[in-house]
């Protein structure tokens, strides 16, 4: 089985930089082991660690981040039902959403 901090290393591996644009941002996923995303000039790159000051910061148990990423669970059901707990730039990390292609993780 998967796990929530190899996906999310994964990610760049389905990023869409169309859709990304000239996007700039980290994004903070606090998860058993906190992985962050940096995006910025059509790229993406996975860190694991914690990021000095990121955009938005995402608080998520493993198993609800894996179930979003393969589509078992939607965002928005997660985030209204206390799944995930968003800080910082909400507007943000609806974006996320739209930049990837977490499904193809799973394939």
């Amino acid at each position: 089985m998967t796990d929530a901090r190899d996906l999310l290393l994964r990610m760049p591996t389905c990023f869409k930089p169309d859709t990304a644009g000239d996007l700039s941002m980290t994004a903070q996923y606090l998860i058993s082991q906190p992985v962050y995303l940096t995006i910025a000039n059509g790229h993406c790159e996975a860190h694991e660690g914690r990021a000095d000051s990121p955009d938005v910061t995402i608080r998520v148990r493993d198993e609800h981040l894996i179930q979003m990423m393969s589509g078992r669970m939607r965002g928005f059901t997660a985030f209204i039902t206390g799944r995930v707990k968003v800080e910082g730039n909400y507007a943000l990390a609806q974006k996320l959403q739209s930049l990837f292609e977490p499904r193809k993780l799973f394939r």
